[in-house]
């Protein structure tokens, strides 16, 4: 069966290429990031459920993470 995805969204394997982790990690990644999916489409092989996201919303989401190390108690001014 071919691949029936629009081909400017991504899917949870396309995003966790991106990003460099497992598929099992991107949800979470996604999910902390405030990245929804854009829409579902039925998985080629099991029917199920497949999440589609739109790749420039994860590249934005992922730019904007703090990076490694960032401290964000020192991002907020003390009065």
């Amino acid at each position: 069966m071919a691949d029936e995805r629009p081909p400017d969204l991504w899917t949870i394997d396309d995003v966790a290429a991106y990003l460099g982790i497992l598929p099992s990690s991107a949800r979470g990644a996604l999910s902390r990031m405030g990245v929804r999916a854009h829409s579902f489409r039925a998985h080629p092989t099991s029917h199920r459920a497949q999440a589609l996201y739109d790749p420039e919303q994860v590249k934005a989401a992922n730019a904007a993470r703090p990076g490694r190390g960032h401290r964000s108690d020192l991002d907020k001014e003390t009065e």
